[in-house]
């Protein structure tokens, strides 16, 4: 042992100076012994595993990593100015330079590539078709320039908006690009400052603290003498909390800065990717000697430089090649439920006018066989079939206007509207986070309005994400820290962060956490990079109060179980007996030690200095050996005499030796002390409790934080809170993580002092592992330690049965059924659970695991696949020390209850249903038999029995349902349950089960989330909403939506979304009854003039009529229209049902509109000719009340359809009519030739003045609008809509209000369940069948 070695020759030549050598010798030999017996006796007690057999590919040994062939594509790169120069510019040829570029177009590329993109729109193609043909001579119906008017009008329209959109990328391009980075130049042999758009692949770059990376670069110097650099994700991922690289493995030693001139290596990696977590490839130096490179060597554009002085790295992607911009895929698009209603609908409408214009034709033809030699036309030689089908195409140009194009513009200007309010939203708004919801899909908001089965994560989306420390089980028994449990009750009515602070001292605790570095660009936000703004001292360089990721208050400050610091504390005893190595209490206190050291070491926490938190701490240069003296050595060793667990039993009596029998074995093994009870008076002060030291100093009961006050100690960041929250429980019992460097860390041990621990490998946790480990040389033993953490449905199937004496495997089945019972304890209140188990390596096996690791970490191909081996050859074999219990806190305003009376997710009288099983066969026989006990009790879904079902299942479980051959019976088993748990499932089987449920049910899903396990499922989900959490910003840059707390949703989908809904479906609607109607107005005239295409209007009033005159109502009724206020859409979320059932917009209501507008443009028509039949008006005074009444009629009836009427609504209508009149009337004056070959000047102003048009009108509106209104009333009267009804509640006093709401919940008991749920992740209970408790909030949370 190493340390120990060091630690004697120190301590042989300090006793050598005192003349006592020999005895101090003798001790700590003697020492050592005791310490090694203890270790062989507990060998057989599962801290010894016997070398594994490791995978091999050629079964003959491991490979040589030097020899590993690289198929595929892949990229080499070496210094643009080092010994290769020559060879540079052949191999660089085809890299991309740091130019970035997100405009679509250029001044000379816009108008060609944006009417391309334009005339991508069916749309846009079929009114350029309209346009063309009417170039044909004989199918001419207009002037040319009038039918060209509604597509240059659209395409003006939304090229000028994709101008202004596209004009602010290019000058954020052109910021970006102008930055300026220090790159090494061969002329001037230094480095000099260069702007950002001029590197190139192969440029060594310097960046000081506080600088932004300008392309991705693997790091190979540092000026951290452990060669560690932090670095910032912020502006690529959200995250905050501080991230480590490494300097290549080799080159972290060297004292000087890295030189091109002398850079020899060449480096080979994968092409460019978009996958941030991965990095694969090799640097191979000049004597063929190969250096894996991963993840952690890498550092990514847009990143920041923490805490490091100086980097210098080598750029191997480059602008558009870079990770970050292969993940800029700009906003999302999605088509909507209503859209492909629609592109339906205008399907039907494509063959009316078809229809229409067939019958015109045929009817044109058999008008003209029917004449003989008629005077009034110019002979020709056409037949009357050709002229017929002349004929076909010139109605096509008449009735243009029965395809909508303006309906698509409208449609965008409206979502436009709507989002702009949604956005707006007051109870949106994050005060905290200064955030509200964003809007990054433009076109779903309708599918909010129906969604139908939603999918949520739990972690962080319906809890916190702040984890704290509430218990643990060690060696089977359970330290309940029922001290910290009240702790944790006083502050569940506070907020959760230092929210007690004022303002002035979070700025000041704000501003310590950036490190005084010299830098000459300081940009924290690229969307709002200002190179001016940025700089050192300026108010953005101060990071926000979150970056010291989880580490709230609530973190920190753990009160530690008496009976477990009792324990632990024994360590700091001198009066303890001598220590047996059959000892079962040296063992319990071997196991204590060890689960402690493993909180403390098992991470990747950063750890900072307590006045700088963005400061890491070093590790300090002190002697190897972590003990102070011999004669701590000596005390040390004297300490691990225990008694028997027997003497910590509450009656404290001695338990022979030959009293072994299982049964009293495992009672004495589990028995413990129950926690002193505080005193029902006084304060903690004056609690009758001794004492306990920690760290080597006494600690009364009252102290926060165990060894030492939470503010005192150093500063954790942790990428995930589960981290923060095990280190900062470690520190509460004095087993503190002090510093952190690239191979070795600093912790401290209770009676020991400061160790160093020899940090080997990490293992990072990822979701198919789902566990973490160390592998370390255990400071105290010197032998290879592998440390594990993770999920208990893993860990515990990682366990080895130990070696030794005959009762050793019994005692390690007590153990592990013991913690699974606890365990299940865990669960059942709700508490994230962690597994914690360690493995013993003997050197021969640890250096036969690590030839095959450095293999597979010098692999390009199948990298992933071959660290994963590694690792399952690692991760096994491991002896269970014990478990943690942490609590994350549901969200404000988020429990388990509110959320089931608001969707009726879970009730009182419902009963769970577990799937937890060990094979596939076992599972398809469980689900089938579970589909059975629904179907006895009889209440399933569809019916309307008192109690549900709700599923509970885990991931290995769902990873055989979802084969194919088990989905169907899963899926059938999931219909008839109210809602569906799945535990611990990977992002994957989030995925699997999202796009099961949406493509096998045809519903509309939504799924919601707010980390990178999210992601995949937000993505295959209708609607994806992220949630702006701890976990970063992976979920929302993923999403449709982003919200920042999960309440936010209920507002969003039953108010927001049944508006946008509503409002699309209806001016949808009143699109196409507008227009149909319209048409039909030229249509029944050609009865009246042989079928011959003409119209009884002129063209610019018949262009205008749609564009103009009746396009801006449905705009202002789709964006502001509200039938039901938001107080009440929130209190009856029964009413979401209507969006569910796409009630607004059915197949029939179609039809029922197209109906009635056939009916209103026959009284439309008719009215007017009856009126002048036998008079002899020309044919634009017969058109000019057919017009009018036409205008009237479609505008009111807007108002009978409408639910919400303001002075805007009327201006806007009143708008519309004026401007018909008044350029009606102008046309009419000042229209000589413009409507050429009629004339109709004057026709407006003189038929205008007439009374009877206006009793015409008048007369005409009335009859087509009465069949509407009748209905109208009568429907509402006899059998209203839930809707109908709801908006009569608006009009109640408030009491009246509240009463009718309260007899409506209570006529509705027994209605289904609003939304079909799926939650991930929570707890799974250990019963197939259970009776869900009216306290539901273990369920959810």
């Amino acid at each position: 042992m190493v340390y120990i070695s060091l630690d004697s020759t120190a301590g042989g030549q300090c006793a050598e100076q005192h003349g006592t050598q020999g005895g101090a010798m003798e001790r700590l030999r003697r020492a050592q012994h005791r310490w090694r017996r203890l270790l062989r006796s507990d060998s057989g007690r599962g801290w010894y595993t016997p070398p594994a057999a490791l995978p091999t590919k050629s079964g003959s040994g491991p490979p040589d990593p030097a020899a590993h062939k690289i198929p595929g594509k892949r990229r080499t790169v070496i210094a643009r100015h080092g010994p290769y120069q020559s060879d540079y510019h052949s191999i660089s040829k085809g890299y991309q330079g740091n130019c970035i570029r997100t405009t679509k177009y250029t001044l000379i590329s816009f108008i060609p590539m944006n009417l391309f993109e334009q005339f991508h729109r069916a749309a846009n193609l079929y009114f350029l078709f309209l346009v063309v043909l009417n170039w044909v001579p004989v199918v001419e119906a207009f002037q040319k320039e009038i039918t060209m008017i509604p597509l240059v009008v659209v395409l003006t329209v939304i090229a000028f908006k994709d101008a202004l959109e596209d004009y602010r990328r290019y000058c954020f391009d052109k910021k970006i690009n102008n930055l300026v980075t220090k790159v090494y130049s061969g002329k001037q042999q230094r480095y000099v400052d260069q702007r950002w758009r001029d590197v190139r692949v192969g440029d060594f770059v310097r960046l000081s603290c506080n600088e932004i990376i300008p392309a991705d670069m693997v790091l190979l110097y540092s000026s951290e003498p452990d060669g560690v650099c932090h670095i910032e994700t912020a502006n690529l991922d959200g995250e905050t909390n501080l991230k480590q690289r490494q300097v290549v493995q080799g080159l972290a030693e060297q004292d000087f800065e890295v030189t091109p001139e002398k850079f020899t290596s060449r480096i080979e990696c994968e092409s460019p990717n978009n996958d941030l977590s991965r990095f694969r490839g090799f640097m191979e130096h000049s004597n063929k000697v190969r250096v894996g490179l991963h993840n952690e060597n890498l550092l990514l554009r847009s990143c920041t430089i923490r805490n490091t002085e100086t980097v210098i790295g080598i750029v191997v992607y480059a602008g558009h090649e870079t990770k970050a911009m292969k993940n800029n895929g700009g906003l999302r698009y999605k088509r909507s439920k209503l859209e492909r209603r629609l592109n339906m609908d205008v399907l039907w409408s494509v063959v009316l006018l078809f229809t229409m214009c067939l019958t015109a034709a045929i009817g044109h033809g058999l008008w003209l066989s029917g004449l003989k030699d008629p005077p009034f036309m110019i002979p020709d030689d056409t037949s009357p079939a050709l002229a017929g089908f002349y004929m076909f195409f010139t109605m096509i140009i008449v009735l243009q206007v029965l395809i909508p194009i303006s309906l698509y513009v409208s449609i965008e200007i409206v979502k436009l509207g709507q989002i702009y309010f949604i956005q707006h939203d007051i109870d949106f708004y994050n005060e905290r986070l200064n955030s509200t919801v964003q809007c990054r899909a433009l076109n779903i908001t309708e599918d909010l309005g129906q969604i139908q089965h939603l999918f949520s994560d739990k972690t962080g989306t319906l809890t916190e994400n702040k984890m704290v420390f509430r218990r643990c089980t060690i060696a089977g028994v359970e330290y309940p820290h029922e001290d910290n449990a009240r702790r944790l009750e006083l502050y569940g009515d506070q907020d959760w962060d230092d929210g007690s602070l004022p303002v002035g001292s979070r700025k000041s605790r704000s501003s310590m956490r950036s490190l005084s570095c010299h830098s000459a660009v300081s940009l924290h936000s690229l969307p709002h990079c200002d190179p001016e703004a940025g700089r050192q001292g300026d108010p953005q360089d101060t990071p926000s109060p979150r970056h010291t990721a989880f580490s709230s208050r609530m973190e920190k400050e753990v009160l530690p179980d008496p009976l477990l610091l009792l324990k632990l504390n024994r360590l700091n005893s001198q009066e303890l007996p001598a220590l047996d190595e059959g000892d079962d209490a040296s063992l319990e206190l071997t196991y204590i030690v060890d689960f402690f050291l493993a909180l403390a070491v098992c991470n990747t926490v950063v750890v900072s200095a307590p006045q700088q938190p963005r400061h890491t701490l070093q590790v300090p240069e002190v002697p190897r050996t972590p003990l102070k003296s011999l004669e701590d050595v000596k005390l040390l060793f004297q300490r691990f005499g225990i008694p028997r667990f027997a003497t910590l039993s509450p009656s404290g009596a001695e338990t022979s030796p030959d009293c072994d029998s299982p049964s009293s074995f495992a009672r004495r093994f589990f028995g413990r002390t129950p926690p002193p009870q505080p005193s029902p008076a006084g304060t903690d002060t004056q609690r009758e409790e001794p004492d306990v030291m920690v760290g080597g100093s006494w600690w009364g009961r009252a102290a926060v934080g165990g060894a030492e006050p939470a503010e005192a100690g150093p500063v954790y960041e942790a990428e995930s809170p589960d981290e923060a929250a095990l280190v900062h429980a470690a520190r509460a019992y004095g087993c503190t993580l002090r510093a952190r460097a690239s191979g070795q860390l600093v912790t401290e041990l209770p009676g020991v002092g400061r160790l160093h621990v020899p940090l080997l490998h990490v293992l990072p946790f990822d979701s198919a592992r789902k566990r973490m480990s160390v592998v370390v040389r255990h400071p105290l033993t010197g032998r290879v330690v592998v440390y594990t953490k993770g999920a208990d449905s893993v860990i515990m199937d990682l366990l080895a049965s130990p070696k030794g004496k005959a009762e050793t495997p019994e005692k390690h089945r007590d153990i592990q059924g013991e913690t699974q019972r606890h365990l299940d304890e865990y669960g059942r209140e709700g508490l994230r659970t962690l597994c914690i188990a360690k493995k013993v390596l003997e050197e021969e096996e640890y250096e036969t695991w690590l030839k095959r690791h450095v293999f597979a970490e010098t692999s390009i191909e199948n990298r992933e696949e071959l660290l994963m081996e590694s690792a399952h050859s690692l991760e096994n074999g491991l002896t269970l020390l014990g478990a943690t219990g942490i609590v994350d806190r549901l969200q404000e305003d988020e429990t388990a209850v509110n959320i089931a009376c608001a969707c009726k997710l879970l009730r009182p009288c419902d009963h769970l249903l577990t799937a937890n099983c060990s094979s596939k066969e076992a599972c398809e026989v469980l689900l089938a038999d579970l589909k059975a006990v629904i179907e006895a009790s009889g209440a399933g879904l569809g019916q309307a029995s008192e109690a549900g079902f709700t599923l509970v299942i885990d991931g290995r479980t769902l990873d055989w349902a979802l084969q194919e051959d088990l989905e169907e019976a899963f899926l059938d088993l999931t219909r008839q349950c109210r809602a569906v748990i799945c535990c611990r499932s990977t992002p994957l089987q989030k995925s699997q089960v999202v796009r099961l449920v949406r493509d096998s049910l045809k519903v509309t899903t939504l799924a919601i989330g707010d980390g990178a396990n999210d992601v995949s499922m937000i993505q295959v989900a209708d609607v994806g909403v992220g949630i702006s959490g701890q976990e970063g910003m992976q979920a929302v840059m993923s999403s449709d939506f982003a919200v920042s707390r999960f309440k936010h949703l209920r507002k969003l989908l039953l108010v927001h979304g049944h508006w946008c809904y509503t409002r699309l479906a209806n001016m949808t609607l009143y699109f196409f009854y507008k227009n149909v109607a319209y048409v039909n107005l030229l249509f029944w005239y050609q009865f009246y003039c042989g079928f011959s295409g003409a119209t009884m209007t002129n063209y610019w009033v018949l262009i205008f009529f749609n564009l103009l005159f009746t396009s801006a109502p449905p705009i202002i009724y789709g964006v502001l229209d509200k039938d039901v206020s938001a107080d009440t859409l929130t209190q009856l979320p029964e009413l979401y049902r209507a969006g569910q059932n796409s009630e607004a917009y059915l197949p029939s209501m179609f039809w029922v509109t197209m109906l009635d507008a056939l009916y209103q443009s026959l009284i439309c028509f008719f009215i007017p000719y009856l009126a002048y039949a036998g008079s002899d008006i020309s044919v634009f005074s017969f058109g000019t009340p057919i017009n009018t009444s036409a205008l009237f009629i479609i505008l009111l009836h807007q108002v009978i359809e409408s639910h919400t009427l303001t002075l805007l609504h009327g201006a806007v209508l009143l708008g519309s009519a004026l401007l018909y009149f008044a350029f009606t009337l102008v046309f009419s004056v000042t229209c000589v030739t413009c409507n050429s070959p009629a004339n109709p000047l004057g026709i407006e102003t003189r038929f205008m003045s007439d009374p009877v048009f206006y009793c015409v009108c008048v007369l005409t509106t009335l009859l087509a609008l009465l069949p509407r209104i009748l209905y109208r009333c009568v429907r509402n009267s006899i059998c209203p809509s839930d809707i109908v009804k709801a908006s009569h509640l608006d009009k109640l006093t408030t009491e009246e209000r509240r009463v009718r709401i309260q007899s409506w919940r209570e006529g509705r008991e027994h209605v289904g369940p609003l939304l079909t749920t799926a939650v991930t992740d929570p707890a799974l209970t250990g019963a197939h069948y259970t009776e869900c408790n009216p306290d539901t909030d273990s369920v959810l949370s």
